[in-house]
């Protein structure tokens, strides 16, 4: 198959993927397997900034109003050392607080899991251990609590989730929005906090595999069209995925979301066994 159509797919995916609690990591490595893919550029770092690039972009073109306040209320915060009662200054903290699991776990681990935990079958194992965490949040939060009255350990222990989602097939967004289930957010509000705190991990994860590739061949140059239709791939489909959750979740369960996961992980075993 084409390269430029590969990257089309793989924008898609990725796009939908990363905010979708359904495991973004986890469809990159099935993808490929189940449709017999091995373009090594398509696998490669290179095109994996490429699609955190785009996905960042989704998430800076949607909630970009919300951050034209909360970096100024940021920095206010930093400045007086204190939030003074201003929800604005009480959020932004709160995403702070949320990223430090994430990025302590990602330094310490994220290169091990990149190099030992990318299995199809191990993948479809989280599926279901996902889905499950997501039905027993759903079913038990009480989802009475709005994201203005978040705390900073309700924050602590969402980033805590967060830093699961290193493991393919657990699902950065499924992970901390159930954990914010299960400290009583509203489906919605849970979801919001999730794609803010998402924003600095993403960054800081694109900057991370940067860093990774400065001083080595990339590749990059070579594949122009591929890198232009994924990242435009991944940024229109994430900022589709982001709009319809959102609004979905007003008024759905998850039950949708727990019902795909599990029946991924029933296709990719059925994969894997009939090879």
């Amino acid at each position: 198959m084409d390269i430029a159509v590969q990257a089309l797919v793989m924008g898609i995916v990725q796009g939908l993927t990363e905010f979708l609690p359904i495991s973004s990591s986890g469809h990159l490595i099935i993808l490929p397997s189940l449709l017999g893919w091995s373009d090594p550029f398509i696998d490669s770092l290179a095109f994996s900034v490429v699609l955190h690039i785009g996905t960042l972009a989704a998430l800076l073109s949607y909630f970009w109003r919300d951050w034209l306040v909360l970096v100024p209320a940021g920095l206010a915060t930093i400045r007086d050392r204190s939030t003074h009662g201003d929800r604005h200054r009480r959020l932004a903290l709160n995403i702070a607080i949320s990223t430090v699991p994430a990025v302590i776990a990602g330094v310490l681990l994220n290169d091990w899991i990149e190099a030992n935990v990318r299995q199809p079958g191990l993948v479809a194992l989280m599926l279901v251990v996902g889905a499950a965490t997501l039905w027993l949040a759903d079913r038990w939060g009480s989802k009475l609590l709005r994201i203005d009255g978040l705390g900073a350990l309700h924050a602590l222990l969402i980033g805590a989730a967060q830093a699961f989602a290193l493991i393919p097939g657990i699902s950065r967004s499924g992970v901390s929005i159930s954990a914010g289930l299960f400290v009583g957010l509203e489906r919605a509000d849970a979801a919001r906090f999730s794609f803010l705190m998402a924003t600095p991990i993403i960054a800081g994860a694109g900057l991370f595999e940067l860093r990774k590739l400065a001083g080595g061949p990339s590749g990059a140059g070579d594949h122009l069209v591929p890198i232009v239709v994924g990242l435009l791939a991944a940024m229109i489909a994430g900022f589709a995925a982001i709009h319809v959750l959102l609004r979905y979740l007003r008024t759905n369960t998850m039950a949708v979301f727990v019902a795909y996961r599990i029946g991924l992980a029933a296709l990719v075993l059925v994969s894997l066994l009939a090879r």
